[in-house]
């Protein structure tokens, strides 16, 4: 096997990805996006912006315009991760890169063999589907909307190349606002997905099915300030997370994960400017800790009367 694989595979285990197992091990088992980071992953059932398409493309459903989205992490100084993204209601498109590249080569000597490089490049398309929304469809007792993920991969390993599709499938329900006391839950939610249903990447003369996942989630606001979520992966791993908004613009993210070899904590902060929105997320690892930082503009809670007023005042 490619040595820098094996790298690869060493640094998902630091990050606290489930690379054990059968499938294929690519860009695709790093969690994306910063906030649910920074609930220690623990997304399924929230709906938050442009990394909604990450978390659970049913919510784009209730997406309330469009959205702009970027972030960037560096994991032991060897490898870049990043994505871009784009959403609307009720549909996105996310473009993920990974890249190692210029890492020079040794053998067992010790002398300098070639460079040794890894990309890898995704594409997602995310949609979600409201059956309230299709006049064909009667009314439903229940307020749930479904959704979809397909999602191309690019591998460049040294000299191989390959490539593969893969489809994900996702569903979200929300329940009414109540009171347990005098304590108020408001935006409760539970959510369902299956990831890498069908799919293989096509690589190097052979052919490596994607390893499939099933999650559920619910998450909950709890007093209007402080939210809870929890995530459960069929496959063993526990994501727990917690975000205290003390007012709208600011918050303060905290989670918790378990992985091979032990439990990671997570940390986060999120602040949001008039629409534009600056997140950041801290997780432990075996190999060091990793940061991530994302810069998302939300259309929809831009005040364009702000800066017309503001314009007006500076032009003469």
């Amino acid at each position: 096997m490619n040595r820098l694989y094996i790298l690869f595979m060493v640094i998902l285990l630091g990050l606290g990805v489930e690379a054990a197992g059968a499938g294929a091990v690519s860009v695709l088992d790093l969690a994306p996006g910063v906030r649910a980071i920074g609930m220690g992953g623990a997304g399924l059932a929230r709906v938050d912006g442009a990394e909604t398409l990450y978390n659970n493309p049913a919510g784009l459903t209730e997406l309330a315009g469009i959205g702009l989205g970027s972030f960037y992490a560096t994991q032991m100084g060897l490898m870049s991760y990043g994505a871009v993204d784009i959403t609307f209601p009720s549909w996105g498109v996310a473009f993920i890169s990974l890249n190692a590249g210029d890492i020079q080569g040794y053998d067992a000597s010790g002398s300098q063999t070639s460079v040794l490089s890894y990309q890898d490049t995704a594409v997602l398309f995310g949609f979600g589907i409201s059956p309230k929304s299709l006049p064909f469809i009667p009314r439903l007792p229940i307020d749930f909307s479904l959704g979809g993920r397909l999602k191309y991969l690019s591998v460049s390993n040294g000299d191989a190349k390959g490539a593969g599709f893969s489809f994900d499938l996702a569903f979200l329900t929300r329940l009414p606002d109540r009171r347990l006391g005098p304590v108020s839950l408001s935006d409760t939610a539970f959510g369902v997905s299956m990831t890498n249903m069908f799919g293989s990447l096509n690589y190097d003369g052979h052919s490596d099915s994607f390893r499939m996942a099933i999650r559920v989630g619910g998450a909950t606001k709890i007093a209007g300030i402080v939210t809870t979520a929890l995530d459960l992966d069929l496959s063993g791993s526990i994501h727990l997370g917690f975000e205290y908004t003390p007012v709208p613009t600011f918050a303060l993210r905290a989670g918790v994960f378990n992985r091979a070899g032990g439990m990671a904590v997570t940390l986060g902060l999120g602040v949001d400017v008039q629409g534009f929105i600056i997140d950041y997320a801290y997780v432990t690892g075996a190999l060091g800790g990793t940061h991530r930082v994302s810069l998302s503009i939300d259309f929809s809670g831009i005040d364009l009367s702000a800066f017309s007023r503001t314009f007006r005042r500076i032009l003469p």
